[in-house]
């Protein structure tokens, strides 16, 4: 019976995601809100929208950044630590969120609070390579409300 239970915990292990991709992800992100808002071209957050979209609504396998980090960091990524894959499509989803009401703030003449959405993602990207990742600690609150709520 322990054996089964260590197997399963290696196999969801593998599935999670390497630390170097995760920062990967969050560099992205940040250096993207920072281009586009550098050069004053929103259009550089559609593009992060959309990368983000497929990874979101189909998981890690459908991440460009996913499928790019796994290649340049092949050599690390064996002994890396690893983020819980469900931790990074939750950020992911808020990002996405983000990114989506952005756009529509856009497309509606809203440039300033375009802007503002969009720099909350890099924030948060920032300040999650800092040490600090805030949609991590929105998950643990998540759980741990539902938990208390619902017993599960």
């Amino acid at each position: 019976m322990l054996i089964g239970r260590r197997e399963t915990l290696q196999t969801q292990s593998c599935e999670d995601i390497p630390l170097p991709v995760v920062k990967l992800n969050r560099w992205v992100l940040l250096l993207g809100v920072v281009l586009g808002l550098l050069v004053q071209q929103p259009l550089v957050t559609t593009v992060l929208f959309l990368v983000l979209l497929p990874a979101v609504l189909f998981g890690q396998r459908w991440s460009a950044i996913f499928q790019l980090g796994t290649r340049l960091f092949a050599a690390q990524i064996r002994t890396a630590e690893r983020e819980d894959r469900r931790l990074m499509r939750f950020n992911n989803s808020i990002a996405l969120f983000l990114f989506g009401a952005a756009q529509l703030a856009f497309i509606s003449g809203l440039t300033l609070v375009g802007w503002i959405l969009s720099l909350m993602v890099a924030v948060a990207a920032g300040v999650a390579l800092a040490g600090f990742c805030v949609g991590c600690f929105l998950y643990y609150q998540f759980k741990l409300n539902r938990f208390r709520l619902l017993g599960r």
